[in-house]
């Protein structure tokens, strides 16, 4: 097969995290090809989704000594090739938050690709159906109790209703922005203010659940199963357990209660074509759907022994039919 990842900047990617290095590498051992773009790289030419696209070559990360190890060349490029996207069999949209105007032209174009011809993950309408924190609110039987407003008064009732709380920003990612609340904290207001800049832009609040400080377990779902899962448990002084401030990544099992979310989660994410997705759970609750880069693969590949890229793209396969 062909098969085409749209990313950030392949010179920033870290190949030992980031969980579309891992799917590439996982497709280039199973004998496909491997193409990136980006999303300036798209065009519409003729009512048809185009994109310059540059054939990849990777050296894969080796495991030395309970660490991800990669050459410092770790990839290799062809010359951009101005091409249809629907040449590709398959096309992963792996573009980080936050959610832009631009990043859904992207989706929009992506939209215009011919389903029977190529597989696009995730659907391009489930990921502009799909805000990361937003979405969780579909499912209010398995999530804690949350609001989300821009309004500074109904935030602080609520914060004072619950003692603590914690605030997420809607468009942001790797735990960019979430502010733990506490009704006696003399900046409260400030920090409401600062966050939904002066009442202009919602923000969520959900109850603060202590089971945090055990860690935030991230559970990666294929086609609606789980598949994995890995512990981010925060280190220091920080409440967050998020890998990219400093959370400690630990092997995990999913637990009965988890399945249970993944379950009441999975034929929504099955109807809006979303198939590679990592839900964020804290104490028996779901508290984000991750649909736009979830990553983890390495960190669960690591503990577990697994490789979690080899089996999306076996499923790729067969869902193409080119097993």
């Amino acid at each position: 097969m062909k098969i085409a990842f749209i990313i950030d900047s392949i010179a920033k990617l870290d190949p030992g995290h980031d969980s579309s290095v891992a799917m590439m590498e996982a497709a280039q051992a199973l004998g496909h090809e491997v193409w990136i773009t980006y999303s300036e790289g798209l065009s519409l030419i003729k009512g048809q989704a185009w994109a310059k696209l540059q054939k990849v070559q990777l050296v894969p990360v080796e495991l030395v000594e309970g660490h991800w190890q990669a050459s410092p060349e770790w990839y290799q490029l062809s010359a951009e090739i101005l091409q249809p996207l629907e040449a590709m069999d398959a096309i992963f949209m792996r573009v980080d938050p936050p959610v832009t105007i631009p990043y859904l032209y992207v989706t929009q174009i992506l939209d215009l690709i011919d389903r029977e011809k190529t597989l696009v993950i995730n659907a391009p309408r489930g990921l502009q159906a799909a805000n990361e924190k937003l979405y969780a609110l579909n499912f209010p039987t398995v999530i804690p109790e949350t609001i989300v407003t821009q309004d500074k008064a109904t935030i602080r009732q609520f914060v004072e209703e619950k003692g603590a709380a914690v605030l997420k920003p809607l468009g942001g990612k790797a735990g960019e922005g979430i502010l733990f609340l506490e009704s006696r904290d003399r900046n409260l207001n400030s920090l409401v203010e600062i966050s939904t800049k002066w009442g202009r832009e919602p923000v969520m609040v959900q109850q603060f659940l202590p089971a945090a400080a055990e860690g935030d377990k991230r559970i990666i779902l294929l086609d609606g199963k789980p598949i994995g899962a890995v512990n981010r448990i925060p280190t220091g002084k920080e409440f967050r357990g998020n890998m990219a401030v400093g959370g400690k990544s630990a092997k995990t099992e999913i637990t009965a209660r988890e399945r249970e979310i993944c379950e009441v989660v999975a034929p929504h994410l099955k109807k809006e074509g979303l198939y590679f997705v990592g839900l964020d759970a804290i104490g028996g609750y779901l508290t984000e759907v991750n649909v736009t880069s979830p990553t983890g693969i390495r960190e669960i590949d690591r503990l577990d022994g697994t490789c979690l890229g080899k089996q999306v793209i076996e499923w790729v396969e067969k869902f193409r039919g080119k097993s």
